[in-house]
């Protein structure tokens, strides 16, 4: 009878040690899962703030280029003109003001 305790000892180990076997790798690909998952929903918040920068940036670029055609036209005649007319009332000698009369 001893020789068929150590054999049924031997096989209840082998069990066990293939059911702690099969627990961690269970557990490791739990853990990894979780991982996984963690990244990707950090990779969508940085695609996410990337195309929100990428906006901003051309926003912010259609400002520039605004600010700029806003400048050329301060240094322009035209500008000049206008001011003049509008702020300080000055015509060229050959333009009438016309007004309408409120009744």
């Amino acid at each position: 009878m001893t020789g068929k305790k150590r054999v049924r000892t031997r096989k209840n180990n082998n069990r066990t040690g293939k059911f702690c076997i099969s627990l961690i790798m269970l557990a490791f690909v739990a853990v990894m899962s979780v991982q996984i998952v963690k990244i990707y929903q950090k990779d969508q918040e940085y695609i996410n703030r990337q195309e929100a920068l990428e906006q901003e940036y051309a926003e912010e670029m259609d400002r520039k280029n605004e600010i700029k055609e806003y400048d050329r036209y301060t240094q322009s005649r035209e500008y000049v003109e206008d001011i003049a007319k509008s702020k300080l009332g000055l015509l060229y000698g050959n333009e009438i003001i016309f007004k309408e009369q409120k009744e």
